[in-house]
């Protein structure tokens, strides 16, 4: 295997792209499964953090990303390792945009609001549930007010990220009316929307739209000097993000 072809596997975008293109931004992909600390079956999709993770330390140090879209279809996964994604994505520096395309369930939830902007495509769905856990659970008051803990945390991550409030995310969570088989609520494109969780509904083309705006309002003009690898940046205010492929 290539070593672009590696990146487009892990990824979601080769390394190449970007120089081809002459684009800004980097795509990151979370799809499948989010991945903890054991692996999964190899006949999973998953998504690995020690993947994303240095990918991500990656866009906030390279002079040459200057915008990050977050494509999501995600079952959910791992707490920690969600939780970790999603607090990277939120501290990233550069603009930032996610988009919600077939379902962002369970952990999905905070890795969709962790952007600047997230949208919803109108038949994405989100399922938000308690926090679940599986193996060996000693019937004991500590493991629920640790549960209780673990809850607190992605809740708290999801309203200081969103527009919802904590006691309708609660709500949400607690739902017995729809599920036949589980607690909790599925929102719709529209409905996550209205909840306040996701900001608005829209596809591929008003996520990049958005992007560029976001980096037209941070003004970084980067134009390539003759050694390729030195940069001049001054710092402008751009009405169209248009000028970043014609730089």
């Amino acid at each position: 295997m290539s070593e672009n072809e590696d990146k487009m596997e892990k990824y979601g975008q080769p390394e190449g792209l970007m120089g081809k293109l002459k684009t800004h931004i980097r795509i990151l992909t979370i799809i499948g499964e989010v991945e903890g600390y054991e692996c999964l079956a190899a006949n999973s999709k998953t998504t690995k953090y020690e993947h994303v993770i240095p990918m991500l330390a990656a866009v906030e140090e390279d002079p040459e990303v200057h915008g990050l879209l977050v494509l999501i279809n995600t079952v959910g996964g791992d707490v920690e390792s969600g939780l970790a994604i999603a607090e990277m994505i939120a501290s990233v520096s550069k603009p930032t945009v996610s988009l919600v395309l077939g379902g962002s369930h369970s952990i999905g939830v905070p890795l969709a609001v962790s952007a600047d902007y997230s949208f919803i495509v109108p038949t994405g769905t989100m399922m938000i549930h308690p926090v679940r856990m599986t193996g060996l659970i000693i019937g004991v008051a500590q493991t629920f007010d640790y549960f209780q803990k673990i809850q607190d945390r992605i809740s708290g991550f999801v309203v200081e990220h969103s527009h919802i409030a904590p006691a309708r995310l609660t709500e949400l969570m607690l739902e017995t009316g729809e599920l036949t088989k589980d607690v909790g609520s599925v929102l719709v494109g529209a409905q996550a929307v209205e909840e306040g969780i996701i900001d608005a509904v829209g596809g591929t083309g008003d996520a990049f739209r958005k992007l560029h705006e976001l980096m037209g309002e941070r003004g970084r003009v980067c134009r390539l000097m003759d050694h390729g690898s030195a940069r001049d940046c001054e710092i402008e205010t751009l009405t169209s993000s248009i000028l970043w492929y014609i730089l």
